[in-house]
């Protein structure tokens, strides 16, 4: 889920062209299960091997990152470690988030209904160990750097690109601006396309530099840190009742 700030961003859209021959540190999980839950059939089914191995993570790390090295972007995936204990409560709202969807998903299929159970299979999406390790090795088997983070991969992810053993920081989530990366790209996807529904959209990458978005708020760091616990992050659901990304700046 990460955190609300989209208010508060102006985020510039750029060519993939300017990323090339630069390093991205790679949030893995985040597009681990954005492949997970958009690479699926009709029926919402994910791709299965011969043994009924799910295989959409894989096939969407592969391409992807073929497709990156092809434009000179060379990624850095990082891999989250053991949550920490107060991220107890957003998990087990995340578990129930998807028992719900697959009881959805399976009941559209009862129906008939193809467009409501692929619509309810994309948020039953689940990640198992076996799924991790399994990137991994794709990954090193063609040469792609892998690192396991102790914790948070989005923090190690951001202390990588702040220590300037990397460019930017890539996922989705704005999680990364927190914890202090200076450069977060979004929609880091050579093909320019996304799924929204049963269409696809054209889109580009977009950069949030963190100093911008500091001196367009007239903030400090830390202040972008009180204003994301007001507003909720994974760690505190829900923020302060009430505040939402401009009331809390």
């Amino acid at each position: 889920m990460g955190v609300n700030l989209s208010p508060l961003l102006e985020p510039k859209e750029i060519d993939i062209e300017e990323l090339s021959g630069k390093k991205i540190a790679v949030d893995a999980f985040n597009w681990i299960y954005q492949f997970l839950s958009i690479i699926r059939q009709a029926d919402g089914e994910p791709l299965k091997d011969s043994h009924g191995r799910i295989t959409s993570h894989l096939s969407g790390l592969f391409y992807r990152t073929v497709k990156l090295l092809e434009a000179r972007i060379r990624p850095i995936y990082v891999f989250d470690g053991e949550p920490p204990a107060f991220k107890a409560e957003e998990a087990a709202r995340r578990r129930e988030v998807r028992e719900s969807a697959a009881r959805e998903w399976k009941s559209a299929l009862e129906r008939g209904d193809l467009a409501e159970a692929r619509k309810h299979a994309q948020r039953a999406v689940s990640l198992d160990d076996e799924m991790l390790e399994d990137s991994k090795k794709l990954l090193e088997a063609i040469g792609i750097p892998v690192i396991q983070a102790p914790g948070e991969g989005e923090a190690l992810a951001s202390a990588i690109v702040k220590n300037r053993d990397a460019y930017a920081v890539a996922t989705q989530d704005y999680d990364s601006l927190l914890f202090g990366a200076p450069r977060l790209v979004r929609n880091l996807s050579v093909t320019g396309k996304k799924k929204r529904g049963d269409s696809y959209v054209v889109v580009k990458p977009e950069m949030i530099v963190l100093d911008d978005v500091l001196q367009k708020n007239e903030i400090s760091q830390n202040q972008l840190i009180l204003l994301g616990i007001l507003v909720g992050t994974d760690y505190n659901p829900g923020g302060v009742p009430g505040y939402g990304p401009k009331k809390a700046l």
